[in-house]
C-alpha cells in the first residue's frame, strides 16, 4: 500500500491541519502528501512546499501544484492506486464521518475512527448523551430561549458550536449583552450553551494498540495564558504563555478518574485508533466536555505530548495506526 498523508480540508480547521501534516511528514518522510484545498480540489504536494510554510496557524497554505480533481476523484485515485490514508485532518466533513464514509464505500483504509463513530462524537450533544450512558458526567445544556434565566442562575455561561473543533467559536457569556453574539452565531450554525464550570482544564488521550487493546495516556493539565479566559483557538496555538503540563499535577485519584472516563468515552462512542477527551476538573468533581476523534497532531498539540510522556515515539504511534487501518480493511 502507498501511504498518503491527507491534510487541509474545506473548513476553518484547515490551518491546524497543515501544522499536523508538517509533523506527520517529518515522522513519515516517505509518505506522499495530498492537500485538500478549500475549493474541494486535491493537490499532490512536494515536501519542501509544505515545510517552508512557516506560519500554518495564521496563514492559509497554497499548494502551488495542479489539482488531481475533487476529493471524490482523489479518493477514486486512492482506491485505484491501493493507497492507505493517514488523516491529518480536523473538523468539518473530515471529522464528522462524511470523508470516512466515502473511504469506506471505496474500501480505502484510513487512520482514526470510522464514519459512524466520527459522526456521533462530532455532535457534542449526542456525544454527551452516550458518554453519560457510560457513567461519564457531563454538564446540562441550556436552550437559547432560556439563556437569560440560566445566566442569572449560574452567573456565567459558555457557548460553543455543537459541531466544531480546535476551540473555534467559543463565546464566554458574562453579561446579557454577550448573548447577542450567541444569537448571531446561532443563525449560521447550531450552538451548545452550558453553565460555565470553573476549574482546571484537562485532556486525556486513549490509544488503541496494534493488538486491539486500549491504553489511556497520561492526562494533560492546561493553564491558559495570563489574562485568558479559556483554552480557545488563540490560547491553543497562538498565545505564548499557555502551559500544557504532562503528566498533569493532579491527585492520583483524579488522574485515575480522568484515564477511566476517557477510556469509557472512547468505548461508548465506538472510537477506533485513538481519541482525546476534554474535561474540567472542578471542586465538585470531574466534568466531561467532548471527545475528539481526530485530535491535533502538530508539534504543539496535546496528544503527541501525552504519547511522549508515555514513552511512545510519534513515528511508532503512526506506524501502529497504519497497521490498525490495514487490519480493519482486511476484516471488512
Amino acid at each position: 500500500m502507498r501511504i498518503t498523508i491527507l491534510f487541509g480540508g474545506t473548513n476553518k480547521e484547515r490551518l491546524v491541519s497543515v501544522a499536523s501534516a508538517q509533523a506527520l511528514h517529518q515522522a513519515l518522510p516517505e509518505a506522499d502528501l495530498w492537500f485538500w484545498d478549500i475549493d474541494d480540489t486535491v493537490h499532490e504536494v512536494e515536501p519542501a512546499a509544505l515545510l517552508k510554510h512557516s506560519r500554518p496557524f495564521e496563514e492559509p497554505f497554497k499548494p502551488g501544484s495542479p489539482s488531481v480533481g475533487t476529493i471524490a476523484a482523489a479518493l477514486d485515485k486512492a482506491q485505484a492506486e491501493d493507497r492507505l490514508l493517514v488523516l491529518g485532518l480536523h473538523g468539518g466533513m473530515a471529522e464528522d464521518g462524511e470523508l470516512q464514509a466515502m473511504c469506506e464505500m471505496r474500501g480505502i483504509p484510513f487512520t482514526g475512527s470510522g464514519s459512524a463513530s466520527s459522526h456521533l462524537a462530532f455532535d457534542k450533544v449526542a456525544a454527551k448523551r452516550f458518554a453519560a450512558i457510560a457513567g461519564v458526567k457531563a454538564p446540562a445544556g441550556v436552550a437559547l430561549e432560556h439563556a437569560e434565566a440560566a445566566l442569572a442562575e449560574y452567573g456565567k455561561l459558555i457557548a460553543k458550536p455543537a459541531r466544531d473543533g480546535s476551540s473555534y467559536g467559543l463565546i464566554f457569556v458574562n453579561a446579557r449583552q454577550d448573548l447577542i453574539a450567541v444569537r448571531n452565531a446561532a443563525r449560521t450554525e447550531d450552538y451548545l450553551i452550558e453553565p460555565f464550570i470553573s476549574g482546571v482544564e484537562a485532556t486525556c488521550g486513549v490509544l488503541e494498540q496494534p493488538d486491539g487493546s486500549l491504553t489511556s495516556l497520561p492526562p494533560v493539565e492546561i493553564i491558559p495564558a495570563e489574562g485568558g479566559f479559556g483554552f480557545d483557538y488563540r490560547a491553543k496555538y497562538l498565545a505564548k504563555g499557555t502551559q500544557e503540563i504532562c503528566p498533569g499535577r493532579f491527585d492520583p485519584e483524579v488522574t485515575a478518574q480522568l484515564k477511566d472516563w476517557a477510556f469509557r468515552a472512547h468505548r461508548a462512542l465506538s472510537c477506533s485508533g485513538y481519541s482525546r477527551t476534554d474535561f474540567i476538573v472542578s471542586e465538585q468533581g470531574l466534568v466531561y466536555l467532548e471527545t475528539n476523534t481526530l485530535p491535533g497532531l502538530t508539534k504543539a498539540s496535546l496528544y503527541p505530548k501525552a504519547l511522549k510522556a508515555q514513552g511512545i515515539e510519534f513515528a511508532d504511534f503512526l506506524h501502529g495506526q497504519i497497521a490498525l487501518a490495514a487490519k480493519r480493511l482486511q476484516k471488512q
